[in-house]
C-alpha cells in the first residue's frame, strides 16, 4: 500500500503569510524616502565617521520593528496601551527627581542603558487616548474628553518641564489628534485656535518690546523666548543664536531650482550648516538638490500622510481609527516644522526630518509609529476579506 507523501513548505511559503495584508502603497513610499533620506546623509555626512552606516543601520532596525508590530492586531495593541503609558509618565517622573543632565536639559536616565523616556510617549500617549476613547465609544461626554485633556497634559507638562519643547510639541500633536478625530466639539476648538492667532498677533506687534534684553516673558524658558526672538529678527545676533537659520535660509536659497548637485553644496561641505546631518539636514539637502528635490521630498510626505489617514478612514474600529490618524499628525508635525524651522518661518525647536536626520532613538520611534499603521492596516484588509 503506498503512503503518503508530504512536500514541505518553501521559505517563500513560510514567509508569505506574514506579509499578506501588507499595505504595498505604504511600503513604496517608505523606500522613496529611505531612498532620499541615505542620498542625503552620504552627501551630508560623509566626514562625520560612519553616520553614513549607521543611518542605515537604524532604517533597518526599524524596518524590522515595522515588521515585528504589524504581526500584532490592533486589538492587542490596544491591551499595551495602559502599561506603556504608565511606565512612560513613571519615567518621566524618575527623569525628574534623579535624571541626567546634558547641555542644560534633563532628559535622560539610567536604567542599564541610558534612554530618553520622552520618545516612549510619542506612541504612548496616543496609544493611551485611542484605548480611552474606544472604552467610551457611544458614551461620550464632555467629561470624557476633560479626562483626555488631562492624559495628554501630564506627559505633555512633564516633558516641558525638562525643559524639550520639539518633543513635547510632537507629543501634544499625537494626542490633539486623537481628540479632535474622537469628536471633539468645534466649539471648543475654535475658541484656542482664536488665542494663539491673537497671540502671535500681539507678539510680533510688539516684538521690540517683547525681545527686549532681560524681559521675563513668565511661560516660556529663556532660550525658548530666545529662539523665538531670533525667528522674529534673525540678525539681532548673526553670529550666535541667528547662526543657524541665517546659514539655513543661505543654503536652501543658494539651491535654485535644480540644486548644486551630489556632493557639491558649498554651504554644506564648508561646514557653514550646523548640525548638518540631524536638525538642518533639510538645508544641506535643498542645496544640492534644489526646489525640485524639496519639491519630490514635500510630495513624498504629503502621500505619506494622505495614506494614512485613507487607513484611518478604512479602519475597522475606532481604537485603529484614532491611531492611524495620530500616526498620520505625527508625521505631518515632524516633516512641517522641520522645514519650517530650517526655512525660517517656524522657531528651532530641535525636531528631526523623518527617515533623512541621524538619530537612532528617532528611526525606532518611527518604525515603531508605522509598525501601529500597517497593522491597523492589516486588520482592515482581513476584515474586508472575511
Amino acid at each position: 500500500m503506498a503512503t503518503a507523501t508530504f512536500d514541505s513548505p518553501t521559505l517563500a511559503q513560510r514567509i508569505l503569510p506574514f506579509l499578506r495584508g501588507f499595505d504595498w502603497p505604504l511600503i513604496a513610499l517608505l523606500l522613496v524616502l529611505a531612498s532620499i533620506g541615505l542620498t542625503a546623509m552620504y552627501s551630508s555626512g560623509y566626514d562625520h565617521g560612519t553616520r553614513f552606516v549607521d543611518h542605515g543601520r537604524n532604517m533597518l532596525l526599524a524596518a524590522g520593528i515595522l515588521f515585528v508590530v504589524a504581526q500584532v492586531p490592533p486589538q492587542r495593541l490596544m491591551m499595551l496601551a495602559v502599561p506603556l503609558y504608565t511606565l512612560g509618565v513613571a519615567l518621566l517622573v524618575a527623569v525628574a527627581l534623579f535624571g541626567i543632565t546634558k547641555k542644560g536639559a534633563q532628559r535622560w536616565i539610567n536604567v542599564g542603558v541610558v534612554i530618553q523616556p520622552s520618545e516612549l510617549l510619542k506612541i504612548a500617549t496616543p496609544l493611551m487616548l485611542a484605548w480611552w476613547f474606544q472604552k467610551r465609544e457611544g458614551q461620550l461626554r464632555a467629561l470624557d474628553f476633560v479626562v483626555a485633556a488631562v492624559l495628554l497634559a501630564v506627559p505633555v507638562g512633564l516633558i516641558m518641564k525638562q525643559p524639550d519643547l520639539g518633543t513635547s510639541l510632537l507629543v501634544m500633536a499625537a494626542g490633539l489628534s486623537v481628540i479632535f478625530f474622537a469628536g471633539l466639539p468645534w466649539r471648543l476648538v475654535v475658541p484656542p485656535v482664536l488665542v494663539g492667532v491673537v497671540g502671535i498677533a500681539l507678539i510680533v506687534w510688539f516684538e521690540p518690546q517683547l525681545c527686549a534684553d532681560g524681559v521675563d516673558w513668565r511661560v516660556l524658558h529663556e532660550y525658548q523666548r530666545q529662539r523665538v526672538c531670533t525667528l522674529l529678527d534673525p540678525t539681532r545676533d548673526p553670529l550666535g543664536k541667528g547662526f543657524h537659520i541665517i546659514q539655513g535660509m543661505i543654503a536652501i536659497g543658494s539651491g535654485g531650482v535644480w540644486g548644486k548637485g551630489f556632493m557639491a553644496g558649498t554651504q554644506t561641505h564648508l561646514e557653514f550648516i550646523p548640525e548638518r546631518t540631524t536638525d538642518f539636514i533639510f538645508a544641506a539637502y535643498s542645496e544640492e538638490f534644489g526646489l525640485a528635490g524639496n519639491l519630490t521630498l514635500i510630495v513624498c510626505f504629503i502621500l505619506l500622510v494622505w495614506r494614512a489617514l485613507a487607513i484611518a478612514a478604512g479602519a475597522p474600529t475606532l481604537f485603529g481609527r484614532l491611531m492611524a490618524s495620530a500616526v498620520a499628525m505625527i508625521f505631518f508635525t515632524y516633516a512641517f516644522v522641520n522645514m519650517g524651522m530650517v526655512s525660517g518661518i517656524l522657531p528651532v525647536v530641535g525636531v528631526p526630518l523623518p527617515f533623512v536626520s541621524y538619530g537612532g532613538t528617532a528611526m525606532v520611534t518611527l518604525g515603531l509609529a508605522l509598525g501601529v499603521l500597517m497593522s491597523v492596516a492589516r486588520a482592515q484588509q482581513q476584515a474586508e476579506d472575511a
